[in-house]
């Protein structure tokens, strides 16, 4: 197999174009060969010449007569290398691994090692996609709040109600990443996102597919449960030997897999009262802030509409004069603002697009780096003590519903009266107010400060009637539950993962997470029978 990298073309092109192009870097006569896209990127430095560049496998015959005659550095031979699960280990299972929570880290986990015969029972506190869906939307035109089915809680996980953004800066010479996104094609994504540059598949297209999800681990033999809460767990020399679920249920288990999302407060502290080594981690709290669409696209293409290009994207970071880092995270080109609340009385927001991402308003988080010392309460988890109090003041601050305030007004400490020309997309209830009543002083000097830096990078990032809305809390999990190099906890059998456990970042990487837990399972147990 050839490749080719670095093969540019306006972004106007069509597939003929594309094909020729190949066949004048491999000086074919003719066009009897296949390829596959392998990576597809934007050159948008030049606003009137912007062009996609490719990475390109070509499967052609006489390969290296065709490499003898080219020379250019950018043509080479390479290889297809393909996924591969490990071989089951020896040790014998007495029963079936559970694996807590359906977010991208349970699912993949569970999907492995359904898939390699481990029979693996999967427990959700939420409740199925669908019904999640209808549950939520009601939530966002009412204000009921259900804390077991809501924005953070369910099947999906978190990330259902997102951009469902796919690329990760995670580094796997494995092939686990390029084997989720085959997973989420063949589950019945788009095969785009298999090379764009940063593909995503926004909310209306990942309900389908954790559902498709599910119903293959059921078919290879797995069992998933919803309103189905882990409240406590069983412990013998040292080793996992049971769960109870809703405070009444039994199950035997010597694998718990504990994927439980970075919301699962009282989870967390379940764990703590069990004594299972945990500790807190740092993460970053702030604002979302909503842009004209048009606006982002003017300032990044040069253009405010091109079919070709989609919604434009931006990410910027900004280290602040007290050596706070702040940057913009969970940018949602085209997206809503939404209400993310999952507990009684406090409240948290969130960003999240459609598949098409065709709203008004671009949206990302701007968010100042917290870190264990800012915490009010020491131990494991005085991160979620940090983040329920920022949630309560939220809460309180705007009666439930999310406050919302021009940056103008923010910078000038007033709480808003009216809006400007920006007319805020978001999904549930909102007032104007004045968020720097919630933030801590540091957090919210960095976001004045940040905005107006990014003000130089993206023309009218800085404008005085941008929304901003908080409070952005969720960001990651403030605690990491202990894992060795096998993956493992202390508590023999129990197995943390994914970004609620602090060892992901989103869809792709807890998916990712997900997997290796599985290989992990696999390498040491027999499967289950």
């Amino acid at each position: 197999m050839i490749r080719i990298s670095q093969l540019k073309l306006p972004v106007s092109h069509t597939r003929e174009e594309l094909e020729a192009k190949i066949s004048r870097e491999l000086q074919l006569k003719d066009r009897e060969f296949s390829y596959v896209i392998r990576r597809q990127s934007l050159d948008a430095r030049k606003k009137k010449d912007k062009k996609f560049v490719y990475t390109i496998d070509v499967t052609v015959t006489k390969e290296k007569q065709i490499l003898k005659k080219v020379h250019n550095k950018n043509v080479m031979l390479t290889k297809e290398e393909t996924y591969r699960f490990p071989c089951s280990g020896t040790e014998p299972l007495t029963a079936r691994p559970v694996i807590v929570g359906t977010g991208p880290a349970g699912l993949f986990c569970g999907w492995y090692l359904a898939r390699a015969g481990y029979c693996p029972i999967l427990l959700e506190r939420g409740e199925p996609a669908g019904l999640r869906k209808e549950k939520v939307e009601q939530f966002w035109k009412t204000g009921k709040l259900d804390p077991q089915s809501n924005v953070q809680f369910g099947e999906g996980g978190a990330g259902t109600f997102s951009d469902g953004k796919l690329n990760t800066l995670v580094k796997d010479p494995c092939g686990r990443n390029q084997e989720v996104l085959r997973r989420f094609v063949a589950a019945g994504a788009p095969e785009e996102i298999l090379y764009q540059q940063k593909p995503h598949l926004g909310t209306d297209t990942l309900i389908g597919l954790v559902e498709k999800l599910r119903a293959e681990i059921e078919e290879m033999g797995g069992q998933v449960y919803f309103s189905s809460q882990v409240t406590d767990i069983e412990i013998q020399d040292g080793r996992i030997q049971a769960v109870v679920i809703n405070q009444e249920k039994r199950l035997e288990t010597q694998i718990l897999v504990l994927a439980i999302g970075h919301s699962a407060r009282d989870t967390f502290e379940m764990l703590q009262e069990k004594k299972v080594p945990m500790e807190p981690k740092s993460f970053a709290v702030g604002v979302r802030v909503e842009h004209p669409q048009t606006m982002i696209n003017l300032a990044l293409y040069g253009e405010e509409e091109n079919p070709a290009l989609g919604a434009a994207s931006y990410k910027v970071t900004h280290k602040c004069e007290n050596t706070r880092g702040v940057y913009s995270f969970c940018m949602c080109p085209g997206g809503y603002v939404v209400n993310a609340s999952s507990e009684p009385g406090r409240l948290a927001v969130n960003g999240m697009s459609y598949q098409a991402r065709d709203s008004r308003n671009a949206n990302s988080a701007v968010i100042v780096t917290v870190n264990p010392q800012d915490y009010p309460q020491s131990g494991p988890l005085g991160g979620v003590a940090f983040q329920r109090d920022l949630e309560e003041k939220a809460y309180q601050l705007a009666s439930g519903k999310i406050p919302v305030q021009l940056y103008e007004d923010f910078c000038r400490n007033r709480a808003s009266r009216k809006l400007g020309e920006v007319r805020p997309q978001i999904k549930g209830e909102w007032e104007p107010a004045n968020l720097r009543q919630i933030l801590p002083g540091f957090v919210g000097e960095g976001i004045e400060e940040g905005i107006r830096a990014f003000g130089k990078k993206i023309q009218g990032f800085d404008r005085p009637d941008c929304l901003l809305s908080g409070i952005e809390s969720r960001t990651s999990s403030p605690v990491r539950i202990l894992r060795n190099s096998e993956l493992e906890s202390a508590l023999r059998g129990l197995y943390p993962c994914g970004e609620g456990a602090g060892y992901a970042g989103g869809i792709t990487s807890a998916a990712m997470d997900g997997i290796r837990t599985a290989e992990a399972i696999a390498r040491k147990y027999r499967g289950y029978h």
